[in-house]
């Protein structure tokens, strides 16, 4: 059988490990499958090259049936990626994988090719049957110089990594992926393909390469980095990449870094100001997904400047931002007129302007094309998958997209009466379009805010709805970035799957690489792994303050002297936090001086259990026991009315500090049955130091994840030093 093109073979090519179908038969399946469905999606027949019996195993001294290169000659190349595939002593790597990628480079259309749609994708299609370790990927994206995504049938539970089958309930699989709807993408994307090829217009496709990519875990030290950094610039040297200098920023270039100021209202209608708001807000999120921008100013840092008369100039400075966004807004009946210009403040310099005169009910696609035209006018590197992300529309539902955006107004000036409220808005958004999946993401941010530490629901009662709303907002889109979040943070907080986790985190920065929520909260992640240089470096580019990580650091290294002398502004402040790090640092006068001064001024902060548990602890350690024991009774009673602030996690933190030892793991054991999301604090806290001698400590440990993260991080590096 010939390809639908004069000169291949085959149209598609399907290359897998032998030890991936011989035990169930996974990839022969998959193959009839996709086979009926390219019947369906193609009028021409479509040849498709799968041998049943591959030669798995072989090696470079092995022979090598030379008919094999002639059936290389294809238009799609379809690797199964599993565990067993991504191996370079494998016959299906080095014969199959390597030698097309090599075949099709040099022939007539390239490894990749244009879409009628303007964007670029592959010949090569992986299908990804496994989650895959970091150095598997990583092996992957060296050949291709690209990152790994592909098409996933991969089937999730808790500690459960397998491959997708037909039968699978998509409402189980923690991926939300249903097989059949999978079949149907690799067709689509296969179709997409190859009608692209037989259009093709001799233009080479050409997609900018990011010289450094982040490693998908942050190196644990220093001296990592300045291996991995030697080590990459060895291979530019090697491969002669002497042209190094051209592709990073010439001398003198601005970093591009941007600030988006509030639309200003102009159509003399108040009740349009949460519009002109959300439009700068969406703005901004679009931007976030840049990656090579170098920063972009959240709207929290703008919203003061909200009718200010200073000059751009000294708002660049005090944002300390290249470039400035802004911009006015106006209706009349059902349109709107939008008018926006970029300039360079220092210079006064207008570099780009537009108006847009649309209905009004087309205002939900102009953040995004303002942010593609900013993008265009400040020459980024705006990827494929960049540009698809912010050009997705997101509800075709005028009502529902205001509703959301009104959620986001109230939430960004703290202007709504409870977070439940809010939460109901995006209900209401789901109603009018229960495809929106930005509205799903909202609303299971809502509820989850509902049971953090100032709130006064416990977080167990709320997560379990705020999973299903992530899961549905995945199931209408699955590049959507707050919807990950979500996914982390349950898997942090509640599952204590800390591997998943972290992927989720790393997925979510990696769509939204500006947003600075989704580096605070991978921070935090971090911390509780005591990756604390890590967390430190996610915090910075967060614009976040350190001091926790700083002192934390400090105290874990015994450095107690150098920790009290860098929290000396914090205790000139009195913040609440500050008390906390002196519980760490045993200075129980100054802990009792701010948590009592919180009390005083009646502080929120002193409603939560974690900071009655801290005075309570620093009242015990100046001898004023009467006073320590009518709080923790408090945290006792409350414990058996409500979970919301973990109080009895605190309760058995407070006796891990006072040395009850068995009191401890009664009240850390009821935290652990409980689904605390406090307990990932287990590995770090320095007030868990008295218990750390006990094996009920490691026990609980290994039940509450951190065990199998360790052996987790220790197999990577192990892999790292014997590559």
């Amino acid at each position: 059988m010939s390809s639908l093109i004069e000169g291949y073979n085959y149209d598609i090519f399907i290359s897998y490990c032998q030890k991936d179908n011989k035990h169930d038969g996974w990839v022969t399946e998959f193959v009839d499958n996709l086979k009926g469905e390219l019947e369906s999606t193609f009028k021409e027949e479509i040849s498709v090259y799968f041998d049943i019996n591959p030669h798995d195993g072989l090696l470079e001294t092995h022979d090598v049936d030379e008919s094999l290169k002639e059936k290389l000659k294809c238009l799609v190349f379809i690797p199964i990626i599993s565990r067993t595939y991504c191996d370079q002593r494998s016959f299906a790597w080095e014969h199959e994988f390597i030698a097309f990628v090599e075949q099709a480079s040099k022939d007539q259309f390239g490894l990749k090719v244009k879409l009628p749609n303007g964007n670029v994708a592959g010949r090569v299609l992986p299908v990804r049957i496994y989650d895959l370790d970091d150095n598997d990927v990583r092996l992957y994206e060296s050949v291709l110089d690209t990152v790994l995504r592909g098409i996933e049938f991969i089937y999730r539970e808790p500690g459960v990594n397998r491959p997708l089958k037909p039968d699978d309930d998509e409402k189980i699989n923690l991926n939300r992926t249903k097989y059949r709807n999978q079949i149907n993408k690799t067709a689509n994307a296969v179709r997409d393909v190859i009608t692209a090829l037989e259009h093709y217009d001799h233009e080479p496709v050409t997609v900018a390469k990011d010289i450094f990519k982040p490693a998908s875990i942050p190196s644990e030290t220093g001296k990592t980095k300045i291996v991995t950094g030697s080590l990459i610039l060895l291979a530019l040297i090697v491969l002669g990449f002497f042209l190094l200098p051209k592709l990073l920023k010439s001398e003198g270039e601005p970093e591009k870094t941007i600030a988006v100021l509030l639309f200003q209202n102009y159509s003399g209608d108040p009740s349009q100001e949460y519009m002109c708001n959300g439009l700068t807000n969406e703005i901004i999120g679009h931007l976030y997904k840049i990656k090579s921008f170098d920063r972009v100013v959240p709207i929290d840092y703008v919203l003061p400047y909200r009718g200010t008369d200073k000059k751009p100039s000294r708002i660049a400075d005090e944002l300390k931002v290249n470039y400035i966004l802004s911009g006015n807004f106006n209706t009349t009946r059902d349109t709107v007129r939008i008018t926006a210009h970029l300039i360079d403040p220092r210079k006064d310099k207008i570099l780009w302007q537009n108006g847009f005169d649309q209905p009004y009910k087309r205002i939900i696609t102009i953040p995004a094309d303002i942010a593609t035209q900013i993008a265009d006018c400040l020459k980024t590197n705006l990827t494929a998958l960049e540009k698809q992300n912010i050009e997705r529309i997101p509800t075709t539902n005028l009502e529902a997209y205001q509703l959301i955006q009104q959620t986001k107004n109230q939430f960004n000036t703290r202007t709504y009466e409870s977070l439940n409220q809010l939460y109901d808005l995006s209900l209401k958004a789901i109603d009018l379009d229960p495809g929106y999946a930005d509205a799903y993401a909202g609303a299971g941010s809502m509820l989850i805010l509902t049971g953090t530490t100032f709130q006064h629901t416990a977080m167990q009662t709320v997560i379990e709805d705020a999973l299903k709303l992530w899961r549905k907002a995945l199931e209408l889109d699955q590049n959507n970035a707050s919807a990950h979040c979500g996914l982390a943070l349950y898997n942090d907080w509640i599952i204590w799957d800390y591997i998943r986790a972290e992927e989720e985190f790393l997925k979510a920065i990696e769509l939204s690489p500006n947003n600075q929520s989704f580096m605070k909260g991978y921070s935090e992640f971090l911390q509780k792994r005591n990756r604390l240089e890590d967390a430190r470096a996610y915090k910075v580019k967060a614009e976040d303050d350190p001091i926790r990580i700083d002192i934390l650091s400090l105290v874990l290294s015994g450095e107690k002297d150098e920790a009290h002398k860098y929290l000396n502004t914090y205790l000139q402040s009195k913040k609440i936090f500050a008390g906390e790090y002196f519980i760490w640092l045993e200075d129980y006068e100054a802990a009792k001086s701010i948590c009592e001064a919180a009390l005083q001024k009646k502080s929120q902060s002193m409603l939560a259990p974690r900071y009655q548990a801290c005075l309570a602890l620093a009242y015990y350690k100046t001898n004023d026991h009467h006073k320590a024991q009518m709080i923790i009774d408090q945290l006792i009673e409350k414990s058996d009315i409500s979970l919301a602030g973990s109080p009895e996690f605190y309760t058995g933190w407070y006796y891990s500090g006072i040395g009850k030892i068995d009191s401890a793991f009664y009240w850390l054991e009821k935290a652990y049955k409980n689904r605390c999301p406090e307990i990932p604090w287990l590995k770090v806290d320095p007030g868990f130091k008295n218990i750390r001698s006990d094996d009920r400590y490691w026990d609980l440990y290994e039940r509450a994840g951190h065990k199998a993260y360790d052996d987790y991080r220790a197999g990577l590096k192990r892999r790292k030093s014997n590559r």
